[in-house]
């Protein structure tokens, strides 16, 4: 061969050499990559070729599907009821893509998650299309609806959770939104999807308030203080006169700790001062334990968790590191100290269960096209805030609050309520509307099925702790009622 046609041969085979290696990086290393491309429009094509799995409550699908002629997309998703049940599905959009279980579970929901593998072999070789799984989640229809339609035209959120296993049994949110009016392409769609956000709707209708809101929990989270104080030794018996001086003064300050009217809690015990919500002696038993051990206890129970995912992450509550005056304040849920109503509801539910807190979930199973189960929760214990002798002191003293004090609105025959009202100070110089708390369990000789948090942003009444048991107690007595009516 003479040299010109081997310098071509050479040059050639360098040629397909480099080929072959771009090939091999483009199909081998960047091949994940280009697949999850949000650019590449034949993935999502083949997403919407065809129906998505169901995300279920209670056996029945709260999702479907539907064709649509909007371009080279086939299917878009539906919703039944979406409003009730966005904060739970979250939206899956062909536009907009999707958010909470709908895109944490978006392999099972199309078919493509590698767990799927033998249904995806199986279409193959029948010749039938891909199929996509069900999402099976620990919601409970009943709860739910109670929970919205409790909620109303107020904003705010419910959170209930079954104390023995961790299970969600509602998560509601108002205002809301339906996530059908913007799951396709059209024009109609993107301007839904815009009225809905935050610049152009104050209300934020697509926030998740019952996970993804932190408030002051105000004097629901006297619970927490009060399960510090026996904890850690500073009072054993509930029913003895705490050392709790009428008028007190925040520590390192000339600033009086106020009370809401004329209550009894000179020297209250901790059951009379849950009872009437008496400032004076949660926030000198917070003083008095100091923010570490207070910061140690409301941690046990999840605060300054980042991490808590339902699979959908919760926003961060916080008991802050603070000084002494604000760190008495932060004791009857004021100063820094923030909480989303799922942390509420874990705080109750773990006084229920003995001090036990089980980590909160609404995902029971993920299933195959062919009903195989393709994932099985597990309950697993998150912490144990409380011995169980001193969940039964919390549990007393805030079933006292239900029988004869600021929470008798969520009584219910036959069934032992244990509660705790609040109302929380909100905007500068506590300028707004207070928010309206509610926390509760329901307990039953067959054991305690359930444990509630709700929150009301503003209201009308009057600011005390009534306005927690006006608002929000008769909302957590439906979404209890709900749960034990399916237990019986």
């Amino acid at each position: 061969m003479n040299k010109p046609l081997r310098r071509v041969a050479i040059f050639c085979g360098l040629l397909v050499l480099a080929l072959l290696v771009r090939v091999n990086w483009v199909q081998f290393v960047k091949g994940d990559e280009l697949k999850n491309d949000p650019h590449n429009r034949r993935v999502a094509i083949e997403r919407y070729s065809t129906p998505r799995g169901n995300i279920v409550v209670d056996g029945k699908a709260v999702t479907g599907s539907t064709t649509t002629d909007s371009g080279d997309f086939k299917y878009k998703r539906t919703y039944k009821n979406g409003k009730m049940w966005a904060p739970v599905t979250g939206y899956a959009s062909q536009a907009f893509d999707a958010n909470q279980l709908e895109k944490l579970n978006d392999g099972i929901l199309t078919g493509t998650d590698d767990r799927l593998f033998f249904s995806r072999t199986v279409d193959m070789f029948t010749g039938s299309k891909q199929k996509g799984g069900d999402v099976v989640t620990t919601l409970n229809a009943k709860a739910q609806k109670a929970a919205f339609d409790g909620l109303g035209d107020q904003k705010g959120a419910v959170a209930a959770i079954n104390p023995e296993t961790g299970a969600i049994l509602a998560l509601a949110s108002t205002p809301s939104y339906d996530p059908s009016t913007f799951a396709g392409m059209s024009d109609k769609d993107a301007k839904a999807y815009l009225g809905l956000q935050k610049k152009n709707n104050p209300d934020e209708p697509m926030l998740n308030r019952a996970l993804r809101q932190t408030y002051p929990p105000g004097s629901t989270f006297k619970v927490v203080t009060a399960a510090a104080a026996l904890e850690n030794g500073l009072y054993n018996d509930v029913n003895a006169k705490t050392e709790s001086p009428l008028p007190y003064t925040l520590p390192d300050t000339t600033v009086e700790l106020k009370n809401e009217g004329n209550i009894p809690c000179e020297n209250a015990s901790l059951r009379e001062a849950l009872r009437w919500s008496c400032n004076t002696v949660f926030g000198k038993i917070s003083a008095d334990l100091g923010n570490k051990k207070m910061k140690a206890e409301a941690e046990k129970f999840g605060f300054n968790d980042g991490k808590i995912d339902t699979p959908v992450r919760t926003a961060e509550s916080i008991f802050p590191t603070d000084n002494r005056p604000q760190n008495a304040m932060a004791g009857i849920g004021q100063a820094s100290n923030r909480a989303t109503p799922l942390q509420m509801a874990m705080v109750a539910s773990a006084v229920a269960n003995g001090g036990k807190l089980m980590k909160p979930y609404m995902v029971e199973q993920l299933v195959a096209p062919n009903l195989n189960v393709v994932q099985q929760h597990t309950p697993q214990e998150m912490n144990q805030p409380l011995s169980p002798e001193n969940a039964q002191k919390i549990q007393s003293i805030m079933e006292t609050v239900v029988k004869e004090g600021t929470g008798t609105n969520a009584q219910i025959p036959n069934v032992t309520v244990g509660g705790k009202t609040g109302t929380a100070q909100h905007g500068e110089n506590n300028k707004d509307n207070p928010y309206a708390w509610f926390i509760s369990y329901a307990k039953t000789d067959k054991g305690t099925p359930v444990a509630v948090a709700v929150v009301i942003e503003g209201s009308d009444t009057l600011r005390d702790d009534i306005a927690g048991g006006k608002l929000a107690a008769p909302i957590a007595k439906r979404v209890m009622e709900a749960v034990l009516e399916g237990e019986k």
